[in-house]
């Protein structure tokens, strides 16, 4: 993958400008360019400090090789909504995590995504942009290099990251159409478990929903907007609001008709790091949850 830009801005002086500016890569990823011999000046590699003209060619090369040992690789179907030389766009079907752990060494869909970079002769770190709980279904964003990594958080930080789900809680909301606007912690005497927390120590956490579907007065179909991404920020909020996620057993109760959260990340949309245009991708429901709203 390669950035480019021709000079046109009377402004910059040197390429190290064109790169901070046009391209705002961090001072870390510059060093590993300089190192790797990655910026080029009118197809000669170059140094930061050089002066340039109008109409000189900068470029920088992503394509440094990197040791990804750490994740073993294994063989899986993955379900790729979209894919370019920077992005890697997944639908997570439930029951897999994203991260290997102690539990899942060899079954994440990180070990997944080793598999196929393999195949398609990527020799990257493996870097998912989004986190999705192990039971939750939907979409998940890997970045093939670390400048498309910097900028995608950057992007969440300044919340142009935009992440909806579709969730089927418990019950029939009293609003339709509100903003859940409750601090989480991680609850006391638990690592896993949070929950909503007034006494100064949680950090703040913004759901916003809106109700598209009622079913047998006994449950609900919501659409949901994060304003902020805390762990469990959903299903906390509204096991908090008496409306607790069917199937979720952390936070409310067993269900007959689901084996865990009805809780997908059905959309997102962001500004395509290259392009800088917009870019949405849509993940259907899965089978499971489409029974329960039918």
């Amino acid at each position: 993958m390669k950035l480019s830009y021709i000079v046109t801005n009377p402004n910059y002086e040197t390429i190290k400008q064109v790169i901070k500016e046009e391209f705002k890569i961090s001072d870390r990823l510059l060093l590993k360019l300089k190192a790797n011999q990655k910026i080029y000046r009118n197809s000669q590699v170059a140094c930061v400090n050089q002066t340039i003209i109008k109409e000189d060619m900068i470029e920088v090369l992503l394509d440094i090789e990197e040791d990804n040992s750490n994740i073993i690789s294994t063989k899986m179907d993955l379900s790729i909504l979209y894919e370019d030389d920077g992005l890697l766009i997944l639908n997570k079907p439930p029951f897999l995590p994203i991260h290997p752990s102690r539990m899942h060494y060899e079954d994440s869909l990180s070990n997944g995504v080793k598999y196929y970079f393999e195949q398609i002769g990527l020799k990257k770190k493996i870097r998912p942009i989004n986190r999705l709980d192990k039971d939750t279904s939907g979409i998940v964003l890997f970045a093939k290099n670390e400048y498309i990594q910097e900028n995608m958080v950057q992007q969440m930080k300044n919340h142009c990251f935009k992440k909806e789900y579709i969730a089927i809680v418990e019950g029939i909301l009293e609003k339709k159409t509100s903003t859940i606007h409750l601090p989480i912690a991680r609850k006391l005497g638990s690592i896993i478990e949070r929950a909503v927390c007034f006494d100064g120590h949680g950090e703040e956490a913004i759901t916003h929903y809106e109700v598209l579907k009622e079913i047998s007065n006994t449950q609900s179909v919501v659409k949901v907007l994060l304003q902020t991404g805390r762990t469990h920020q959903i299903r906390v909020h509204f096991s908090y609001m008496g409306h607790p996620i069917i199937g979720d057993t952390l936070y409310g109760n067993e269900s007959v008709y689901i084996k865990r959260q009805a809780l997908h990340a059905y959309k997102v949309s962001f500004f395509h790091p290259i392009t800088k245009q917009t870019l949405t991708i849509v993940c259907p429901l899965p089978s499971d949850m489409q029974k329960l709203i039918l």
